[in-house]
């Protein structure tokens, strides 16, 4: 079996590589980071210009028509620069949901805009009572005239105060938990009903609690059939999970890097501490954990590539891994740096806060074990 890059994502690597040295150092993060919007506008059209936003979309709506494969290259690459625009609340949320269910003329409308870097958009699939549980949708829409009026409350929407497009699954028939029953809605960021509650996140990203009081928003709204929204949102959720794997995999071989790296300069005792044993064992640990991690990555993009049965169970093995093993190595390079290693100056430390973040979103890794098993 062939694991070498196409060429075509090979210069989808490269870059993102060059990009990122060169335009994206950690200092230029922490800026973009600590501004009010928590990214940078002219960062952002810089990516849609280079094309990435357009990776993961069929020629038809305006993309590459980009896969699995295309997206793991992407996300691997973009980890180094720990890039804080929103390119996962855009492109494989809101973008994911607006490819599977949306017309051409909402695509028209949305999802070529976004593509083009002119529009924000995010999906606020978060509730308070949820914990993982895709189903478990309390919000409600129900029908008013032509059009709809949803209720409800998202929690922990990613990019949800900067975005002009929120897209929420509500509940239009059924029980809270069931599969069926639930619609997808694109509502409009100011629509009158949505207020928002922003914050940062401890990765140096942003998200929103957004609450909806009898929102109303016209029958076009409506994305795909009602009652039939939860298949869409559940691929979604499994091609962003995958997507989060592969920037945690980059993030782990970086940090085994800096940190051996770190270990070579690092004098104690007249003595590199690379040259400790204890430690030398510590970071063969991590070496072994980011082949692993790798190996694990390529099987479960290439199985979701395929379409296979075992599609989910890929995604949940990588997923549990990257959340139990990623965290003992990034903790490993923590303790390995010292007691710089938790410095704010110092972008080990913002490393492990990613990882952390990426450990919990879509599932953390008891929620994964127990769906493997």
């Amino acid at each position: 079996m062939d694991f070498s890059l196409t060429e075509v994502q090979a210069m989808l690597a490269d870059s993102v590589d060059k990009y990122v040295a060169n335009e994206y150092d950690f200092e230029t993060r922490q800026a973009y980071a600590g501004s009010e919007t928590g990214f940078s506008a002219d960062a952002w059209a810089t990516m849609a210009d280079l094309g990435w936003t357009a990776v993961p979309f069929s020629e038809e709506d305006g993309g590459f028509g980009g896969g699995p494969v295309d997206m793991m290259v992407l996300m691997q690459h973009l980890a180094r620069g720990l890039v804080v625009e929103p390119y996962l609340a855009n492109v494989i949320l809101a973008g994911g949901v607006l490819r599977r269910l949306a017309s051409p003329e909402q695509k028209s409308r949305w999802l070529q805009p976004m593509i083009g870097g002119e529009l924000h958009a995010t999906l606020a699939f978060n509730e308070p009572q949820a914990r993982f549980d895709l189903a478990s949708v309390s919000t409600t829409a129900s029908r008013d005239g032509d059009g709809w009026v949803v209720n409800g409350h998202k929690g922990v929407v990613l990019n949800g105060d900067t975005s002009d497009l929120v897209i929420v699954p509500a509940r239009t028939s059924g029980d809270m938990h069931d599969t069926a029953g639930i619609s997808m809605f694109a509502v409009l960021a100011d629509a009158e009903g949505v207020s928002r509650n922003a914050y940062a996140t401890v990765d140096g990203l942003r998200a929103a609690e957004i609450r909806l009081d009898n929102v109303r928003v016209p029958a076009d709204a409506l994305l795909g059939q009602v009652d039939e929204g939860f298949a869409a949102l559940d691929a979604t959720i499994d091609e962003a999970t995958l997507a989060v794997c592969a920037e945690a995999v980059g993030i782990m071989q970086i940090l085994k890097d800096k940190t051996v790296e770190y270990s070579k300069n690092r004098v104690q005792f007249g003595l590199p501490i690379g040259s400790f044993q204890a430690l030398q064992h510590r970071m063969v640990d991590m070496l072994s954990a980011c082949e692993k991690a790798q190996s694990l990555l390529v099987w479960a993009v290439m199985t979701c590539a395929a379409g296979g049965e075992d599609a989910k169970r890929a995604v949940s093995s990588i997923k549990y891994l990257v959340g139990s093993d990623g965290r003992r190595l990034a903790e490993e390079a923590v303790q390995i740096h010292g007691g710089m290693g938790v410095t704010w100056e110092l972008d080990v430390a913002h490393y492990f806060k990613r990882l952390v973040v990426i450990g919990t979103l879509f599932g953390n890794a008891d929620y994964h074990l127990d769906k493997l098993a």
